[in-house]
């Protein structure tokens, strides 16, 4: 398979598993790109991680001289790609619309969030591992919002099958699912960090995809709207103080877990579609896990 066409692919199964109705208006994910390397590269075996820094690359170097590697994929976003994170947040004006916020209010929480996480990404150093690539000539690629979207269908299906009444029980259906009880044996399982295992679960918002953390601000609109409880990757301690004056409950699921689901997920996807196979050697935090 050529690089251009893994690309592709990685697009159209992001667009197909966006949780947005009007799917039809995604035409790209701007967190999502190839960072380094021939559009014709000709690409049987991979290195993914979760993150890849100028480390990782070396290691590939390594890997390459011993074994071949035709490319390395990140699951977080570097380059442009990390300079076009904050542009991907508008996919949650239509979460939080879903959830029962008004539209002009969830449009205006989002666009002050974006701003903020566009000053705090605007001073970083972007290409520093896309630069590595370059020098040591290993194409090189990340795929961000495109394996959130996955993480959220599938847990979104899960939740409406095992209707999950209290909190504990949202602990027990994670935990039921690889790259989760995988997670537990490193210490960093999905647990209750607001509320107790016994408390009602109610309206439940997900929140696996769009960018990163959303407006602290939403919290009290979303109780309003009867959101009752919170299953995110992470939660900062910024917004943490929010929720709590919100009276929510937050299940945290686990970032690394998580991004490692919707990787997983995606590959999948890819590898069905695909006549030809490719070897993945799994790297940072991710572990490949394949689905019938």
């Amino acid at each position: 398979m050529k690089l251009i066409n893994f690309y592709n692919q990685v697009l159209c199964f992001g667009r197909k598993a966006d949780p947005r109705k009007n799917k039809g208006k995604i035409k790209n994910f701007p967190d999502s790109a190839i960072l380094f390397g021939s559009p014709d590269t000709e690409v049987k075996k991979v290195m993914v991680g979760i993150d890849i820094e100028v480390a990782e690359l070396l290691l590939a170097d390594r890997i390459r001289q011993r074994e071949g590697l035709d490319l390395v994929i990140a699951h977080h976003p570097e380059g442009k790609a990390y300079a076009g994170l904050y542009e991907v947040m508008r996919l949650q004006v239509d979460l939080l619309i879903s959830a029962g916020v008004a539209q002009k209010t969830a449009a205006r929480l989002v666009e002050e969030r974006m701003q903020e996480v566009e000053r705090r990404v605007l001073p970083q150093n972007h290409t520093r591992p896309v630069d590595a690539a370059r020098l040591l000539n290993i194409p090189f690629m990340n795929m961000h919002t495109p394996a959130d979207n996955h993480v959220y269908s599938y847990l979104d299906a899960v939740f409406k099958q095992k209707k999950p009444r209290l909190a504990g029980d949202i602990v027990k259906i994670l935990n039921a699912i690889p790259e989760y009880k995988i997670a537990t044996k490193f210490n960093t399982g999905p647990r209750i960090i607001l509320g107790s295992p016994l408390r009602p679960v109610g309206k439940i918002l997900l929140e696996m995809t769009g960018g990163t953390e959303g407006s602290k601000e939403v919290f009290g609109r979303l109780y309003k709207a009867g959101v009752r409880t919170l299953v995110s990757m992470h939660l900062s301690e910024e917004h943490l103080k929010k929720v709590k004056d919100a009276n929510l409950n937050v299940v945290i699921a686990g970032h690394i877990s998580s991004d490692t689901l919707g990787l997983n997920l995606l590959l999948d996807n890819i590898e069905k579609s695909s006549k030809e196979s490719f070897e993945v050697i799994a790297c940072s935090g991710f572990t490949r896990i394949k689905r019938k």
